[in-house]
C-alpha cells in the first residue's frame, strides 16, 4: 500500500523537526576553555589571576551570546606549577575534552604537559612561561604565549646590572627549576661576554628554610650584585638573610619575583630590589578597563601576569571567533595572523608562537610597591 500524500507530509515534518532539534543541540554545545595553574601552595598568586582573568572574560563574552552563538565553559585544574602534577592535569583536561587551554603558568609544568596536550591537538596558550625552549625548534607548534623568552629578560636583567647600576663583580644563582636555571644560564653567558666578572654561579634547594650558605658564597664572593632566577619563596629568604647580615649588594631577579607576594614576605627588606617584569601598560586604556572589572569583580587587585592572561584568554576567543571553529589547524593558522587588541598592545605570534610586541621592563621596590625605573 502507497502511502497517503498526508503521511509522507508527517514523515517529512518529523525529519525537519529532528534535524533542527540536532542542529539546536548541536549549537548549544559549549566552547570548553581548560585554565592550567597552581590555584594552591606557594606560588597560587601567580595562578589565581590567571583564572580569574579567564572566568572574567569567559562571563563577558556569554552574556553577549558567547563565540560563534556558543557559550564558553572554564574548567580549572590545580597543577601547583609542580611538572608530575601539570601531566596529570594536562590528562584530565584533555579528558574532559576541552578545545582550548590557558596555562600552565610555570615552564616546568608547561614542560611536563605540552607533549600530551600536542598528541592530542589541543591549543596552549601560556601567560607567563619564559622558558626559551618551549618555542624553539617547532617541537610545539600547539604552543604560544603572551610574554617574553627568558633570554630577553636575562640580557636586559644583565644590561641594567652592569650599565644602569654599574655593578663590575656579579654573583648568578637560581633555584634549580627549568624557569630559575634556565634564566640563570642566559645571564650567565651574558655576563661573561661583557665588562662585568662572574664571581659565582650555583643552585639553591627550593624550600629551603635556611639559605646561609648561598648567602655566605655571596659575601665571600665580593658580590656588589646578585641576579637570580626563580620565584618568590626563596628570593624573600635569601634578600632577607642577605639584609640580616648587612649586606647591601644589589639583588636583582625576574617576573617570578615581581609579584606583590614577595613584598608582603620579605616586607623592609624587600626595598631597592629590583626585578624584571612584563612592560607597563597602564597608558593602553584596555588595561585600565581590565583592571577596573578585575577590582569591581573581586574586589581586590590583579596580581602577577594578569595582563597576560587577559591578552591569552582575548587571543583565543579572537581566534576561535576568526577561525570559525576550534579546528585545531584553523586556530593555529589564525593565531599566527589574525591580531588582536589587548592590554598589551595590538598582538599576534609568530611561527614559533611568541608574541610580537611583547617585552619586558626593570622594577624596584620602593615604599612597599613596585616602581617602574626610568
Amino acid at each position: 500500500m502507497r502511502p497517503s500524500r498526508l503521511s509522507r507530509l508527517a514523515c517529512l515534518a518529523l525529519i525537519l523537526c529532528l534535524y533542527l532539534s540536532a542542529s539546536t543541540l548541536w549549537a548549544a554545545e559549549p566552547i570548553r576553555i581548560g585554565v592550567a595553574g597552581p590555584e594552591s601552595g606557594d606560588l597560587a598568586s601567580y595562578g589565581i589571576p590567571t583564572l580569574n582573568a579567564v572566568r572574567m572574560l569567559a562571563k563577558e563574552a556569554n552574556a553577549k551570546g558567547g563565540v560563534l552563538g556558543r557559550q564558553i565553559e572554564v574548567l580549572a585544574q590545580d597543577d601547583v606549577c609542580k611538572p608530575e602534577i601539570a601531566a596529570n592535569v594536562a590528562t584530565k583536561l584533555v579528558s574532559d575534552h576541552v578545545d582550548l587551554v590557558i596555562g600552565p603558568i610555570c615552564s616546568g609544568a608547561t614542560r611536563a604537559a605540552l607533549g600530551i596536550y600536542k598528541d592530542a591537538r589541543k591549543v596552549v596558550i601560556s601567560p607567563s612561561a619564559t622558558n626559551p625552549d618551549l618555542t624553539q625548534n617547532g617541537k610545539y607548534p600547539n604552543f604560544f604565549r603572551t610574554i617574553a623568552s627568558d633570554d630577553t629578560q636575562a640580557r636586559q636583567e644583565v644590561d641594567f646590572a652592569v650599565k644602569k647600576l654599574g655593578l663590575k663583580r656579579l654573583a648568578v644563582i637560581h633555584d634549580k627549576g627549568d624557569y630559575g636555571k634556565g634564566l640563570a644560564e642566559f645571564a650567565k653567558r651574558f655576563v661573561e661576554a661583557g665588562p662585568a666578572k662572574l664571581v659565582l654561579f650555583e643552585g639553591v634547594t627550593p624550600g629551603a628554610v635556611d639559605y646561609s650558605a648561598i648567602v655566605q658564597k655571596i659575601k665571600h664572593a665580593d658580590a656588589d650584585g646578585v641576579i637570580f632566577g626563580g620565584y618568590h619563596p626563596e628570593a624573600s629568604k635569601i634578600v632577607t638573610q642577605m639584609r640580616k647580615r648587612g649586606m647591601q649588594t644589589a639583588f636583582i631577579s625576574d617576573d617570578g619575583v615581581k609579584d606583590d607576594t614577595f613584598i608582603k614576605v620579605a616586607g623592609p627588606y624587600a626595598e631597592g630590589v629590583y626585578a624584571s617584569g612584563p612592560q607597563d601598560t597602564s597608558k593602553n586604556p584596555m588595561t585600565k578597563i581590565a583592571i577596573d572589572s578585575y577590582k569591581k569583580e573581586y574586589g581586590v587587585e590583579p596580581g602577577a601576569f594578569y595582563l597576560n592572561a587577559y591578552a591569552a584568554t582575548l587571543a583565543a576567543f579572537n581566534a576561535i571567533d576568526k577561525a570559525g571553529s576550534t579546528d585545531f589547524d584553523a586556530l593555529v593558522k589564525t593565531l599566527r595572523n589574525a591580531p588582536v587588541d589587548t592590554p598589551l598592545g595590538s598582538i599576534r605570534f609568530d611561527e614559533r608562537g611568541d608574541a610580537l610586541g611583547v617585552g619586558f621592563a626593570m622594577y624596584v621596590v620602593k615604599n612597599g610597591a613596585y616602581q617602574e625605573v626610568q
